[in-house]
């Protein structure tokens, strides 16, 4: 239905407080786009300019190729989907979904077949006659989705629609986002400071910090490959651990000194090394925990710590080891243990853990950008 395209978008509170800068951001036809980052990033700020409900200090947004800078929200043909649903409670559910269209003095046969459209698709038709009070929090945030989609618009914003869903029906509507994105054609903006949501509904996600852009790119390009040390701590759960170290050369090759040990980088990490002209240099070294390899054999690349606290999860056992006073975070699969190694993993007992050479990590140590970033982040 729409591109959007935001060139240089700037937003400044009473010509002191800068809460975006320099925001780009080129969004396809029927994208799904999340911007994603904590409290006080500006991705909220960044969405409510795109909906017209905050003006733009410096910049340009195009929507549909027409500058809409300028122009009343009713006007950009968008629709926002808000956190707290915003429904009026004396109108029953089709009330609710049909207001825009009775703003807009289109025709009754018109609004029923778009009410009733919406509601198939959400799967709320039996609550129609109900009123809001009468409907559960996922309920109403599916009547809050289908007042918006009934307006059938070139875009779509959600502002954090599932935060006041516990994590049970956070997850349901979840996949029903991921549903409705393919059954309606419309360009998605959406914003969260989940990243579980980032990465499950986004084809591409919008990482904030401060104001500013970290990296875009799609979830696996995040994750494989994060732009900074703040990218790679927020994308992860556990977050990556993170360590000091020393990048060395030896005899050509490139080592890596850490937690009083040297270990050797593997062949594709040389020639990434090579190529972008790495020389020796204090770095911080980041692996996540799911690389790490629980009950090593001794060897270059494998540690001894002492575990101090030990969490099942089920699936999975989250390990904290003391490894030279660092605290090391592993994710150990439970399926292939036996009981005797499940016990053994309890408070002070000694453990050898080794890291996927492959999957670590290297970060400037100044400016905490990634020694080896994607070719291509965008």
């Amino acid at each position: 239905m729409a591109t959007v395209s935001l060139k240089g978008i700037k937003k400044v509170y009473d010509n002191q407080v800068t809460a975006v800068h320099d925001f780009d951001l080129e969004i396809q036809d029927k994208e799904f786009v999340v911007l994603v980052g904590p409290s006080g990033c500006g991705k909220s700020t960044t969405l409510r300019m795109v909906a017209g409900l905050e003006e733009i200090s410096e910049g340009e947004l195009q929507i549909d190729g027409r500058k809409v800078n300028d122009l009343a929200s009713k006007d950009r043909d968008i629709a926002m989907v808000f956190q707290n649903y915003a429904l009026y409670p004396h109108m029953t559910v089709y009330e609710n979904m049909a207001f825009p269209l009775k703003l807009r003095k289109t025709s009754k046969a018109e609004i029923d077949r778009r009410v009733r459209e919406a509601a198939e698709i959400l799967d709320i038709t039996e609550y129609l006659d109900r009123k809001p009070k009468a409907l559960s929090g996922g309920q109403r945030q599916r009547v809050a989705i289908g007042r918006a989609i009934v307006r059938e618009p070139k875009v779509l914003l959600m502002d954090e629609p599932l935060s006041n869903l516990d994590a049970k029906l956070r997850n349901q509507m979840r996949a029903e986002i991921i549903k409705l994105r393919h059954k309606i054609n419309t360009t998605f903006i959406y914003v969260t400071h989940d990243q579980t949501e980032a990465m499950t509904l986004g084809d591409r996600i919008v990482i904030m910090k401060d104001g500013f852009i970290q990296q875009i790119g799609t979830p696996q390009q995040v994750f494989d490959h994060p732009a900074n040390l703040f990218v790679a701590g927020f994308i992860g759960v556990p977050q990556m651990n993170f360590f000091d170290a020393q990048l060395v050369v030896r005899d050509n090759r490139y080592k890596v000194q850490l937690l009083d040990a040297e270990m050797e980088l593997n062949e594709a990490m040389q020639q990434r090394l090579r190529a972008a002209n790495a020389s020796e240099q204090p770095v911080t070294l980041g692996i996540r925990p799911e690389h790490i390899t629980y009950g090593a054999l001794a060897g270059q690349h494998s540690f001894e710590g002492t575990v101090d606290v030990s969490e099942m999860m089920g699936s999975e056992i989250h390990l904290h080891i003391n490894a030279g006073g660092r605290d090391v975070v592993l994710r150990v699969p439970t399926a292939e243990l036996a009981d005797e190694e499940r016990n053994s993993m309890c408070y002070g007992a000694k453990v050898r853990f080794a890291f996927r050479s492959d999957l670590i990590h290297l970060f400037d140590r100044e400016t905490g950008m990634n020694l080896l970033p994607a070719v291509d982040e965008t």
